[in-house]
């Protein structure tokens, strides 16, 4: 009896299937291969198969209950955490793809240097066909950086501001446990004591019921005038009108964010109009870039090969904890 494996994705070059196709008759499975113009032909084969590799919670709900593991190809799975009624078997296993650190650590780096650099201030001086250049700059070198989320993400932010001469990186997660990327790492519960001295925040956490607003209006009061706030994590995390209200009664430098809440962000939300505020369109973490999308499959591939030999997932994502 063949063990089959629906794949629904729009990024997968022929490359990728090839190596998909050789891992999967390895392992004893066969691959079924649909685009995303393909929702019905995928659902009609997703009812004969063990393993559905998607990144839509429609598909999953025309999962049977006969599905023992989806691998989501994204690395946020609040969708599927907040809903247990997608999952036909509440057994099915549920992984994620954490391999967006590259590069969005590397849009953190460009909005910090932006940030830093006074480019939103720049970018109007020129609209208005004008000519200042004495706007007094800092540098990512001797800065200090505070991280609220040190998993993939947070890592790979802070590895690279290490390298780029950060005097100092904190950490903040929900275990407090140390990791060598951070000089120090505090548990979440510290985040009061910890964002008075903050200079640059990095906010990279997943959605769940305890990040929402964990940066609100009293926590960005507690910000410095001339710190800057960069969320890349969850859009639900972050108090968006309390955010514009500060930055626009100066009561902080800057800000970058690249998610927001809701998405797309509404045409007359006040964040649009804010002062010093760097807006993108959920770009740093899809599926863009080639050596992301190769890390996507190459993870599915591994984890596919421990599905087979009976071996822990190294996705794993426990659902009652949202990642």
């Amino acid at each position: 009896m063949s063990r089959d494996i629906c794949i629904y994705q729009e990024f997968l070059t022929e490359a990728h299937k090839d190596r998909i196709r050789e891992t999967a008759r390895r392992t004893g499975f066969t691959p079924h291969f649909f685009d995303l113009e393909q929702f019905d032909e995928a659902a009609d084969c997703l009812q004969h198969c063990e393993v559905l590799y998607a990144h839509s919670p429609e598909l999953l709900r025309k999962a049977p209950a006969a599905l023992k593991w989806y691998c989501c190809s994204f690395a946020g799975v609040d969708p599927y955490c907040k809903d247990p009624g997608l999952f036909a078997n509440p057994d099915c296993m549920l992984t994620n793809s954490n391999v967006y650190g590259v590069t969005i650590a590397e849009h953190v780096v460009m909005v910090t240097l932006m940030l830093l650099r006074r480019m939103p201030e720049y970018e109007e001086i020129v609209r208005l066909h004008s000519w200042s250049n004495q706007l007094s700059i800092r540098s990512i070198r001797d800065n200090e950086f505070t991280i609220l989320g040190t998993g993939d993400i947070g890592r790979h932010v802070a590895e690279r501001m290490r390298g780029m001469g950060a005097a100092k990186i904190v950490g903040l997660s929900r275990s407090g446990k140390p990791h060598p990327a951070f000089d120090q790492v505090y548990p979440i519960s510290a985040l009061d004591d910890v964002l008075p001295q903050t200079k640059i925040l990095v906010m990279a956490l997943p959605g769940t019921a305890e990040t929402v607003h964990i940066l609100n209006r009293e926590r960005i009061a507690l910000l410095p005038a001339d710190a800057y706030v960069i969320n890349v994590g969850r859009g639900t995390a972050l108090d968006q009108k309390a955010l514009a209200d500060a930055l626009n009664s100066g009561k902080l430098a800057g800000a970058a964010l690249d998610v927001m809440d809701p998405e797309p962000l509404p045409q007359d939300d006040p964040l649009w109009d804010a002062r010093n505020l760097i807006i993108t369109p959920h770009v740093s973490g899809n599926m863009t870039l080639g050596y992301t999308c190769d890390e996507n499959v190459a993870r599915f591939c591994a984890d596919l090969e421990n599905y087979a030999a009976g071996r822990p997932l190294a996705g794993l994502v426990d659902r009652t904890r949202g990642y």
